[in-house]
C-alpha cells in the first residue's frame, strides 16, 4: 500500500508443530486487524485460514496461505502485516519450506502443554538454514497444566539464552504484560523490569555505538532501543518470546505490537539475487519477484503467488520471466485473504500477491522488470519420502491419470510423477501417505478417474564380480541367403575410473570392422536383461576379441544376435550378482523411541552410520535398502505417535545378500513364466 512506507511492513510466516495453535492465532490476528468480522475457528469449520474443503474435512492445515492486513499501533503508526500460515503436519513440510523462503521472519508457535515437538524442531532448523530472524509465540496458556516459565526454560535449554520473554502472562493468566508497556501490575514490576533490562542489554549489544553508550551508563532512547532490538533479531542474537491465548483473545494486541517492534522490515534485511548482488527494495528500483506457490482457482484459473523483493509490480503491465527468457502480461494484481481476493494497483517489496493467467510461468520462476534479467535463488524443496505405483481401475484411462497427476504436481513441487522405464510403472512420489491421498483426491475431482495403488517394484540391477568368457555362433540357413556371425568376448567388472564400457580387442580381420556398431547394439540389447533375474546390467566392461564372418551370409542382424547371446554366455560365467538401490536416511525422534527405531532398522537390513543429538532430539543416520522403506513414513508415524520425522535420498546400488536374492530371482522367474 502506497501510504505505508516499507519500513513499516512486516512479512513473517507462522511455523510450528501440527496442533500448536498456528491457525487459531492467524484467525485471532485477522479478527483483530478487521480483515474478518468474526473470530474464526478451525475446530468448527469457520476458520478464515483453513478454508479449503480438504482442510475442513481433516481439521489440519494443508496449504501455506498468505494474509494481509493493517494494524494501528499504540503510537498511532500504521503497520502492514503480510503473514503466511503454514502447515505443521510433516507431510506438508514443502509448504513451510516455500513460505519461509519468501518471508522476512518466522514466528514459531509452541503450545505450552505440548512443548517443543518434532515440527517445532523442523521449523527452527529451517530458520537457522536460511538465517531467518524469528520470535516464539507460546500458546495454550489457558489450558490446565500449562506453564509459561517452564516452557521458556525448556526453550532456553534447547536453543539458548538468546530466547528472552518480551510478553509474559499474569499469575491468573487472564491477561498478558508487555515488558515495554506502561500498564504493569504492581506485583510484577520487579519481574518485568528484569526482563526489560535483559532485552535492552541485548539491543545495546547489537550495535557498537549503542553498547558504548550503554556501558558508559547513559540510558538508551526509545528509538535506539527499538532499532537495537530489530537489529539483534535480524542478526539472530535475540529471539523474543511472547505469551498469547488466541481463542480467549488475550495477548493478540501485545503480540502485534511486539512483531512491529522486534521483526525486521524488508529494508532491514538485504536480499541478494542468484548472482550475489544486493537488491534495491525502494519503490523506484527495478521490480523482481519469486513465484513460490500455485493454486487452481475455479473462477480465475491458475493463480501464482509472488513475493515482491524489489521495486514495484504494477497491474496492467509487462514483466520478464528470467527463467524462461520471455515476457508475461500482468493483468490484475490480487491480494489474498483466505477466499477473499482484492485487486491492487501495485505491489512493493515485502508484499505477497497473486497473478492470474500467466502463460509460461511456474513455481520457482523469477519475474522482473522488462529490459532486466534478475534471477532470484530458487527454493530447494525436500526430497519425497513415500512412493506408490499408480494404475487406472479402468483400461484406457492411462492418459487421464498422467495428465491429472502432472496438474497436481504443477501446484506442489514435493509431488513428483515419473514413468519408470525399467519397471514400466507410473510412480507417484510425495512426503507421506496423507500427502499422496490428498493429491489423488484432487486428481479424481478434476479428472474423474479411479486408480489402484500398489507398492512400486524395485528397480534392481545386475553386474559381474569376475571375468567370464562368452562365445556364440549365429548360423541360420533356410534357403537363399543365410545368416552368419560369430563373436568371442570377455565380460568383467568395470572400474570406477573407466568411462568406456565397450572395448575393441579385435586383431586382424576376423570380423570386418563395419560390423562393430552392430555388435555394440547387440551388447546394449543384451545388457537390458541380465543373467541373474533379467534386470539391466551395469558397471560391466565387455571386450570383443575374436569371431568369424561369412562373405555372403554375414549381416548386421546376425552379429547383433551373436553379440547379445555371447554376452549372456559370458555373464553367466562371470559370477553375476543382483544389485539393489540403497537410500540414506536421517531420522529425528524423541529419546524414548531410540530402541524401537534402531531395532526396526536392523529388521529392515538397515545399517546405522551414526547417532547424535540435535535441538533436543535424537538423530539417527542410517542407510537401508529402498525395498524395505517404501512405507517408512507411515511406519515411523505409528512407532513414534507422529513425533518422529525423517529425510531420505538415494545413495548407491549395492549387492543383494544371497538369501534375499534367491527370493527376488524366484519371483522374477515366476513373473516371466506368467508373461509367457
Amino acid at each position: 500500500m502506497k501510504d505505508i512506507p516499507i519500513t513499516d511492513v512486516r512479512n513473517f510466516a507462522l511455523l510450528g508443530h501440527t496442533g500448536s495453535g498456528k491457525t487459531s492465532l492467524v484467525d485471532a490476528i485477522l479478527y483483530k486487524l478487521g480483515v474478518n468480522d468474526r473470530l474464526g475457528s478451525p475446530a468448527d469449520g469457520t476458520s478464515m485460514a483453513d478454508w479449503a474443503d480438504d482442510e475442513k474435512e481433516r481439521k489440519i492445515s494443508i496449504w501455506a496461505k498468505p494474509f494481509d492486513g493493517v494494524f494501528k499501533s499504540a503510537a498511532g503508526r500504521k503497520i502492514r502485516f503480510v503473514m503466511t500460515d503454514t502447515p505443521g503436519y510433516m507431510d506438508f513440510y514443502g509448504q513451510m519450506v516455500a513460505a519461509t523462503a519468501v518471508a522476512d521472519a518466522g514466528l514459531l508457535v509452541i503450545d505450552a502443554t505440548g512443548g517443543i515437538q518434532i515440527g517445532t524442531n523442523r521449523a527452527w532448523r529451517r530458520c537457522e538454514a536460511l538465517g531467518l530472524p524469528r520470535g516464539i509465540a507460546i500458546t495454550g496458556l489457558d489450558k490446565e497444566n500449562a506453564d509459561f516459565d517452564a516452557t521458556v526454560k525448556a526453550v532456553q535449554e534447547v536453543w539458548g539464552m538468546r530466547c528472552l520473554p518480551a510478553v509474559i502472562p499474569t499469575a491468573d493468566r487472564k491477561k498478558v504484560v508487555d515488558v515495554f508497556g506502561a500498564d504493569v501490575p504492581a506485583d510484577m514490576k520487579d519481574a518485568v523490569e528484569a526482563r526489560k533490562s535483559a532485552l535492552i542489554e541485548c539491543a545495546a549489544e547489537s550495535d557498537d555505538a549503542l553498547i558504548e553508550k550503554y556501558l558508559g551508563g547513559e540510558a538508551l532512547t526509545p528509538d535506539e532501543i527499538a532499532s537495537g532490538l530489530r537489529s539483534a533479531v535480524a542478526q539472530g542474537k535475540l529471539v523474543p518470546v511472547f505469551a498469547v491465548m488466541a481463542r480467549a483473545e488475550i495477548g493478540v494486541t501485545e503480540l502485534l505490537e511486539s512483531i512491529a517492534r522486534f521483526f525486521p522490515s524488508p529494508a532491514d534485511r538485504p536480499v541478494k539475487n542468484a548472482a550475489g548482488e544486493t537488491l534495491d527494495v525502494s519503490a523506484g528500483a527495478p521490480f523482481s519477484g519469486l513465484v513460490w506457490r500455485a493454486l487452481n482457482d475455479p473462477f480465475v484459473g491458475q493463480l501464482l503467488f509472488v513475493r515482491v523483493f524489489s521495486g514495484t509490480l504494477r497491474a496492467d503491465s509487462e514483466a520478464f520471466n528470467a527463467a524462461k527468457g520471455q515476457k508475461e502480461r500482468i493483468g490484475t494484481v490480487y491480494t489474498i485473504n483466505g477466499k477473499k481476493q482484492d485487486s491492487l494497483p501495485e505491489a512493493h517489496a515485502g508484499d505477497i500477491v497473486a497473478l492470474a493467467k500467466l502463460k509460461a510461468t511456474v513455481i520457482n520462476d523469477s519475474l522482473c522488470a522488462t529490459g532486466k534479467s534478475i534471477t532470484l535463488t530458487p527454493i530447494v524443496f525436500p526430497n519425497p519420502t513415500t512412493a506408490y505405483a499408480v494404475a487406472p481401475k479402468t483400461q484406457g484411462d492411462e492418459d487421464k491419470i498422467g495428465t491429472g497427476l502432472h496438474r497436481v504436481a504443477d501446484e506442489d513441487p514435493t509431488i513428483r510423477v515419473e514413468r519408470n522405464a525399467e519397471t514400466k510403472e507410473l510412480i507417484l512420489f510425495g512426503m507421506g501417505d496423507v500427502h499422496l491421498d490428498i493429491a489423488l483426491s484432487r486428481m479424481k475431482q478434476r479428472s474423474n478417474v479411479d486408480v489402484v495403488l500398489s507398492t512400486p517394484k524395485v528397480a534392481y540391477k545386475e553386474t559381474v564380480t569376475a571375468v567370464g568368457e562368452g562365445h556364440y555362433k549365429h548360423k541360420k540357413q533356410s534357403g537363399g541367403r543365410g545368416q552368419y556371425g560369430e563373436v568371442y568376448l570377455r565380460v568383467e567388472p568395470r572400474k570406477e575410473s573407466e568411462e568406456e564400457w565397450f572395448a575393441d580387442g579385435l586383431v586382424g580381420t576376423a570380423i570386418p570392422r563395419n560390423f562393430l556398431p552392430a555388435i555394440e547394439k547387440g551388447l546394449v540389447d543384451g545388457m537390458t536383461k541380465g543373467a541373474v533375474a533379467g534386470y539391466p546390467v551395469v558397471k560391466t566392461k565387455v571386450t570383443v576379441y575374436d569371431g568369424s564372418s561369412h562373405d555372403v551370409d554375414s549381416s548386421e542382424i546376425a552379429f547383433k544376435i551373436a553379440a547379445a547371446r555371447a554376452f549372456a554366455d559370458g555373464m553367466s560365467k562371470a559370477r553375476a550378482v543382483l544389485l539393489e538401490p540403497i537410500v540414506k536416511m536421517k531420522i529425528m525422534i524423541p529419546d524414548q523411541f531410540m530402541g524401537d527405531i534402531t531395532g526396526d532398522l536392523n529388521h529392515k537390513r538397515g545399517r546405522i552410520l551414526g547417532m547424535g543429538a540435535e535441538d533436543g532430539m535424537q538423530v539417527i543416520t542410517a542407510e537401508a535398502p529402498q525395498a524395505e522403506v517404501f512405507r517408512y513414513a507411515s511406519e515411523l508415524r505409528s512407532i513414534t505417535g507422529g513425533r518422529g520425522s525423517f529425510e531420505m535420498e538415494f545413495l548407491r546400488y549395492d549387492v543383494v545378500p544371497a538369501n534375499v536374492a534367491q527370493k527376488i530371482i524366484a519371483e522374477a522367474q515366476k513373473h516371466k513364466q506368467e508373461e509367457e
